[in-house]
């Protein structure tokens, strides 16, 4: 059983930075990719960015791509780093984890097995 619990989503003025964190419980971190989605009010959830369990492999949504940053520790925390965040970002942020392929996450090709409960992300103009 994986345990995902995320923390530093809130309001932040466009061009500013937040930090999200995704601390991890459950005895297999060493083995699953990590990943984070959001999901905006009427939208459909949106692969953000995801990282493989060495930490060598990253990927990232077209929407992010040079804005985002993942990373992960040696042990239990997933952190995504969030520059010159845009009104169009906001949205609910939710961690996620699985044991198949972090590129797997990116193209869609399966549903993440763990998710977290989500944490609001608001950028306003």
């Amino acid at each position: 059983q994986v345990l995902l619990k995320e923390s530093g989503g809130g309001l932040v003025q466009a061009g500013k930075s937040l930090r999200l964190s995704c601390v991890v419980s459950g005895r297999t971190f060493g083995s699953v990719a990590m990943g984070w989605f959001r999901q905006a009010p009427g939208k459909e959830r949106e692969f953000v960015a995801s990282i493989s369990v060495t930490g060598r492999s990253t990927y990232y949504g077209d929407s992010v791509k040079g804005r985002f940053t993942i990373s992960r520790d040696n042990g239990e925390t997933v952190v995504l780093q969030m520059d010159s965040l845009k009104v169009e970002d906001t949205a609910v942020y939710y961690c996620a984890a699985d044991s198949r392929a972090a590129q797997g996450m990116a193209t869609g090709a399966y549903e993440c097995a763990y998710w977290g409960q989500g944490t609001q992300v608001s950028v306003s103009s």
